[in-house]
């Protein structure tokens, strides 16, 4: 079996081992000068990569890829000319280190709030349904940040939808011109693309209506070729949360339908990997990184994994070596991401493979506007000890 420290070969990219540091949404960007601009990565998050490059594939924080897109405050973008200037030192340090990183490219469709916003305008989705129950990090009437209900959306004409793969595909752009070394689709919990594919909530009567399977991805599927004929095969992942609830997301009795024709599908387009995520709960934790019938089972697992030629990428709870092993040795994985753990230990790599023990971070300083605060301040397992020694 595969050994989770072994090089792995993704498409044309030869990854140093088969850890993945997954998207993690961490909310320590700085605004832009301008409106335009949208809000930048800076200095600190340029230190925050590159301290984790060590592990096989970081996949950064998601990225709105237009104004339209921008759901949560203090989170990045790769929409402006000013994002993508900031974002170039955070891949040349990554690479610097012998590192290899995808940018996460999203819209959140209706989980958004219209104070973040241009000119207050309504959220967008495949549907006019607000997401009951669901909240974002906006601004109050106040003006003062903090979890607010999502907003009522209003449902993207046919128009509007065609020309928002054109606005994936300029954002995908935009990650090449920023060095990125490929992209990952956003299309998990609950966000709009899994807000077109949903078949309980997608009632459209259009082309990207909910009527036919095919119609119901085709927002995804077009995204996905015009991705790659901007990046090209084996630079573009996306990533799926089947059975996933996040976002006041309903129960579709599609799912498995939907999911297996969506790997088929992917694969027959060259994407470099399915990123398959457990649902969030709305504490933010995720369920066990077991294989558990109730969510994807064996059976179904071997369906996706005979349909595409690409790899699997496992996250959701993963926390020590063993586990992880445990799962690639299944076979129906390749790469299994490791979340928390990232935050406090930047060099995860290093200390699951010579068994050196995981620092915890407090969840007081995951979103914080602290500075270095629970940021870049957490120190390597060598550092910590030789500053032991020292005392």
């Amino acid at each position: 079996m595969a050994s989770l420290f072994a090089p792995f070969d993704l498409g044309p990219i030869k990854l140093r081992n088969r850890v993945v540091m997954p998207p993690m949404t961490r909310t320590r960007t700085t605004e832009g000068d301008l409106p335009t601009d949208g809000d930048l990565p800076n200095a600190m998050v340029a230190t925050y990569y590159e301290q984790r490059a060590s592990t096989g594939l970081i996949i950064s924080e998601a990225n709105d890829i237009d104004q339209s897109s921008h759901g949560y405050a203090r989170i990045p973008g790769i929409h402006s000319e000013a994002q993508i200037k900031a974002w170039r030192p955070v891949t040349e340090r990554v690479h610097a280190k012998g590192g290899t990183i995808f940018m996460q490219l999203w819209h959140v469709g209706r989980l958004a709030h219209s104070s973040l916003l241009p000119n207050g305008q309504a959220p967008v989705s495949s549907t006019d349904q607000q997401a009951v129950g669901s909240e974002v990090f906006a601004h109050g009437p106040d003006g003062r940040l903090r979890f607010m209900a999502a907003d009522k959306p209003r449902a993207l004409g046919t128009g509007e939808v065609t020309a928002m793969v054109a606005t994936f595909a300029k954002a995908a752009a935009n990650a090449r011109k920023a060095g990125f070394d490929g992209v990952e689709i956003h299309a998990a919990n609950g966000y709009l693309i899994e807000q077109f594919m949903n078949s309980a909530l997608n009632t459209r009567t259009d082309q990207y209506g909910g009527s036919t399977l095919e119609n119901r991805t085709r927002f995804l599927m077009e995204i996905v070729d015009a991705v790659v004929a901007e990046f090209g095969p084996g630079r573009v992942g996306v990533r799926l949360s089947p059975f996933g609830k996040y976002g006041s997301m309903p129960n579709d009795p599609l799912t498995e339908e939907t999911f297996l024709y969506v790997v088929e599908q992917l694969g027959r387009r060259g994407a470099a990997y399915v990123h398959l995520l457990y649902e969030l709960l709305p504490d933010g934790n995720m369920e066990s990184a077991t294989f558990e019938a109730r969510h994807l089972d064996h059976a179904m697992l071997a369906k996706a994994r005979a349909s595409f030629p690409g790899a699997f990428i496992w996250c959701g709870g993963f926390a020590d070596r063993e586990t992880a092993q445990a799962s690639l040795d299944t076979g129906l994985v390749d790469l299994i991401a490791f979340g928390r753990p990232y935050i406090a230990n930047p060099d995860l790599v290093e200390r699951l493979e010579k068994g050196w023990p995981l620092a915890v971070a407090d969840r007081s300083v995951y979103y914080t506007r602290n500075g270095e605060l629970g940021f870049i301040d957490f120190p390597t397992y060598a550092e910590e000890t030789a500053a032991c020694n020292a005392a």
